[in-house]
C-alpha cells in the first residue's frame, strides 16, 4: 500500500494533484489571462502558501494521526534538494502537505481531498466539485 512508498514520491504526485485542483478552481473563477492565472495560482501553490495551509490544518486540529504521520515522514525525509526561493523549514512543511495529497490520491480518498480543499478554498470549491462530479456521472456508460 502507499505507506511503503517513498514520502518524496508521494509529495511529487501530491504537488501535481494540489496544483491541478487549484488551477481548475481558478479557471472557474473566470480569470481569462494566463499570466493572471499563474500569479493567482502562486498564492496557493507556493511553498510559503502550502506551509501556511498546513499550519491552519494543524492549528484547527483537522488532520488525523495517520495524516500527521504522513506529513511528518515527508517533512523529515532527508533529501538532496534545496529550496531556491524559500527557507528549508517552509520547504519541508510544504513537502509534507504535498505528500498528504499524494497519499490521499493514491488511496482514492477523494472525499478527504475535497474536505481539505474546501478548507482552503471555501464553499465555492465544494459547489464546483459537485458540479463536476454530476457532469462526470452523466457521461458514464450504463451496463
Amino acid at each position: 500500500m502507499t505507506t511503503n512508498i517513498n514520502s518524496l514520491v508521494l509529495a511529487y504526485l501530491g504537488d501535481s494533484i494540489f496544483e491541478i485542483l487549484i488551477r481548475e478552481y481558478l479557471v472557474h473563477q473566470n480569470i481569462c489571462k494566463v499570466d493572471e492565472l499563474q500569479k493567482k495560482a502562486i498564492e496557493y501553490v507556493s511553498a510559503k502558501a502550502q506551509s501556511q495551509f498546513l499550519s491552519e490544518l494543524e492549528q484547527k486540529q483537522i488532520l488525523t494521526e495517520e495524516e500527521l504521520e504522513i506529513v511528518k515522514r515527508a517533512r523529515n525525509h532527508k533529501g538532496s534538494r534545496h529550496p531556491k526561493n524559500t527557507d528549508i523549514v517552509t520547504y519541508k512543511r510544504s513537502t509534507g502537505l504535498e505528500a498528504l495529497f499524494g497519499y490521499h490520491y493514491l488511496n482514492q480518498n477523494f472525499g478527504r481531498i475535497k474536505e481539505l480543499m474546501k478548507i482552503r478554498l471555501g464553499e465555492d470549491y465544494v459547489y464546483l466539485w459537485e458540479k463536476c462530479s454530476t457532469r462526470n456521472d452523466s457521461n458514464k456508460k450504463e451496463d
